[in-house]
């Protein structure tokens, strides 16, 4: 493999890491948030040990977000400085408030942690919107700097020199709210699956009649509605990116779904893979006029096709796979939560059936996958720039070479982390059941978090 490529991957392989704890590290502050809610409203304890035990998955998922968060911004200096020249120049500013926002999301999760028995309810609840505001907001403002190199904005370049920068409109580039609102929702999608995931496998192997079984089934139903709802939310805000792909990024659009002659009245396409020499996609199912319509809400849109730019400046075309698996999955949860909530609610039933209960086994990770697919759907798809028309990614490399000793030991690194964590929430959680939290809360007046836990 050539460096750029072992750089490319090595830096790869350390957000795909990076990004299941980010993403899950916004989500669970909003469903801690809201059992917590739920329990001031109601007064039912089961919602306040949801939060002491969530929050306690957080604390773990956190103390490993934190590092490959840091290793992450290493790498970028280290393996990117043609980039990271750039960014200095006009793009420092989320790099800098999105300490403040850490700060904000630790100091206040420790507030509820560890203070949450001497405070007042507002204050629990201020507490956690705080933390939850921290985690959304230095997700927004890391992945901005994502928006900005797909729609660059606020600098001219003049004989290779960068002038004329404007920090704040370089902040506001044209995909700072689509992309804010995707991050947002997706990550409250996926912290509500994961959940579901957990929360259907306990009920599986509970006793239907058993104590246990109704407060997983309690956290199952929470998690389907907030999921049901964020799913939906991410498939239209993809909708908005699509538009937004078609006016600022044509040929990713183009190469998402394999279409390589413009047209008006463009069809969709959906499953199947691009074929280069055929030009078409095979074994796919179009639906006729319909990717005229998601890019510009109507059939008489005219499409850019590949064809139309130079070959050496097109995406992989293996994108149009990762965008399909991200749609599929994205669809399937919207299907299953809605499922679910009617099946309770309008059907009355109080049991679910077995085949949807492993779907909702399978969500939490299926939802994980979804945000893979769609992180390096958006960073492949903008290849071969590393800001779109601005800076190639073979100009912004570093040209240190032997990174391939790198890449094999932080793999080995993120590999042991990975196992770290499996075992160190299923020995806490094993040591500590619902039973025992639920005793503790009836015990001594619904603390949130008890000394010995």
């Amino acid at each position: 493999m050539s460096d750029l490529v072992i750089a490319r991957s090595l830096f790869g392989t350390t957000m795909g890491f990076h990004i299941i704890f980010a993403t899950i590290g916004v989500g669970l502050p909003f469903m801690i948030l809201t059992a917590e809610l739920l329990y001031q409203k109601t007064k039912d304890i089961e919602y306040v040990v949801m939060a002491k035990r969530w929050t306690k998955a957080f604390a773990v998922l956190l103390g490993v977000g934190i590092p490959t968060g840091t290793i992450a911004g290493t790498q970028l200096s280290l393996l990117w400085p043609g980039f990271m020249k750039v960014i200095g120049i006009v793009m420092a500013l989320p790099f800098q408030i999105e300490i403040y926002a850490f700060f904000i999301e630790a100091l206040f999760m420790s507030i509820y942690v560890y203070a949450a028995e001497r405070i007042a309810p507002w204050m629990r609840i201020a507490s956690l919107v705080l933390v939850a505001i921290g985690a959304m907001g230095s997700a927004v403002l890391i992945t901005n700097v994502h928006a900005f190199e797909g729609t660059p904005a606020g600098f001219r370049v003049v004989d290779g020199k960068i002038v004329d920068v404007h920090p704040w409109v370089a902040f506001f580039n044209p995909s700072f709210f689509i992309n804010a609102g995707h991050v947002a929702f997706s990550a409250y999608t996926t912290g509500a699956f994961v959940i579901a995931t957990v929360s259907a496998y306990k009920m599986l192997k509970s006793d239907s009649s058993s104590r246990v079984f109704r407060f997983h089934r309690k956290a199952l139903m929470l998690s389907l509605v907030i999921g049901g709802i964020f799913s939906l939310l991410t498939a239209l805000n993809g909708h908005e990116t699509a538009q937004s792909l078609h006016k600022y990024q044509p040929e990713k659009l183009a190469a998402a779904e394999g279409l390589f002659e413009t047209q008006s009245h463009a069809p969709l396409a959906i499953g199947g893979f691009t074929d280069r020499e055929t030009e078409k996609v095979k074994w796919g199912i179009e639906v006729p006029w319909a990717l005229s319509f998601l890019a510009g809400n109507s059939f008489d849109t005219v499409v850019k096709g590949l064809n139309d730019f130079p070959e050496d400046e097109w995406p992989p075309l293996f994108i149009h796979t990762l965008f399909n698996g991200m749609v599929g999955i994205g669809s399937l949860l919207i299907l299953i939560a809605f499922l679910g909530i009617f099946w309770k609610k309008v059907f009355k039933k109080e049991h679910l059936p077995k085949w949807l209960m492993w779907l909702y086994v399978a969500s939490g990770p299926l939802a994980v996958l979804s945000i893979e697919f769609g992180w390096i759907f958006a960073c492949t798809g903008r290849q071969p720039w590393t800001i779109y028309r601005v800076l190639s990614t073979k100009d912004s490399v570093t040209t240190a070479t032997n990174l391939g000793v790198l890449f094999i030991l932080f793999t080995a690194v993120y590999i042991i982390l990975a196992l770290s964590v499996i075992f160190v929430l299923r020995y806490y959680f094993k040591k500590n059941k619902v039973e025992d939290d639920l005793n503790r809360a009836e015990q001594k007046g619904v603390p949130l978090f008890s000394s010995n836990s």
